[in-house]
């Protein structure tokens, strides 16, 4: 199997995975990268997976559909460009001879979903929208904290080994955040040093690892007593681990 950030608009990433012969693509925003990829590895696509309804990531379903033939899959209740297959939580899809289990993670959006493989060559794979970003997360425009938050538990609780697949090159402008809220973080400073050279070679920061999340992405880091600390700084009634998300999240909003 061979995976593929395929860049589109200024930040995002349409996900291709194929085999050589069929493929399947995450978050279409732009049918016109994926087309183009398809017709230069001499592909034919089976199926569009979806993760949320922001025209960032359906704007290319449309016309990927009419071109291909592809199958359309997305969450069961957003408002998704029709025709398609809608799934929820707790669902599978077979696919490419893989099997990709649908995570429910309402929070960035109301009924926002993740796809996840426990096995392409030999590592897990997860396709997660904008939930999960490396060292971020996606902002709050329909859920609660605490649907985020539990959200992040969810993805989290996936093996280390686990590729996150997330749809925007926000790495650099989270790690920025990450360092004020976890200055004494040492496997930080090393990621951000990493990402720092990729950036500079306009190579893709993605796809991450939970293993390194866990390490370094304050949003998963909230229980930590450095991550509290600097949260009740921010905010001084942030307690607990859904005060503390909301106020780390609030902060990031404002972070420039």
């Amino acid at each position: 199997m061979k995976l593929i950030p395929l860049p589109a608009f200024t930040d995002n990433y349409i996900w291709l995975l194929h085999d050589a012969q069929q493929a399947l693509v995450v978050d279409p925003g732009d049918a016109q990268p994926v087309l183009a990829a398809l017709q230069q590895l001499g592909l034919q696509l089976q199926a569009i997976l979806v993760t949320h309804h922001h025209p960032d990531h359906t704007g290319g379903v449309a016309a990927l559909r009419q071109a291909t033939g592809a199958k359309v899959f997305g969450p069961a209740r957003e408002v998704m460009p029709e025709p398609l297959t809608r799934i929820n939580g707790g669902e599978q899809l077979q696919l490419l001879g893989l099997s990709f289990d649908v995570i429910d993670v309402p929070g960035h959006t109301a009924g926002h979903i993740a796809y996840y493989c426990a096995n392409v060559d030999d590592a897990p794979l997860l396709f997660c929208g904008d939930t999960l970003f490396s060292g971020g997360c996606g902002r709050l425009f329909e859920g609660s904290p605490a649907q985020m938050l539990a959200s992040l538990d969810t993805l989290a609780a996936l093996p280390d080994a686990t590729r996150v697949c997330c749809t925007h090159e926000y790495t650099l402008s989270n790690l920025k955040f990450a360092g004020v809220v976890d200055p004494g973080n040492e496997a930080l400073a090393r990621y951000t040093a990493s990402v720092q050279g990729l950036r500079q070679r306009q190579q893709p920061t993605l796809p991450s690892t939970l293993a390194l999340e866990r390490q370094i992405n304050p949003f998963l880091r909230t229980r930590q007593a450095a991550v509290m600390q600097a949260a009740q700084g921010f905010d001084a009634s942030a307690r607990d681990a859904v005060s503390v998300f909301a106020a780390l999240r609030q902060w990031k909003n404002e972070f420039r």
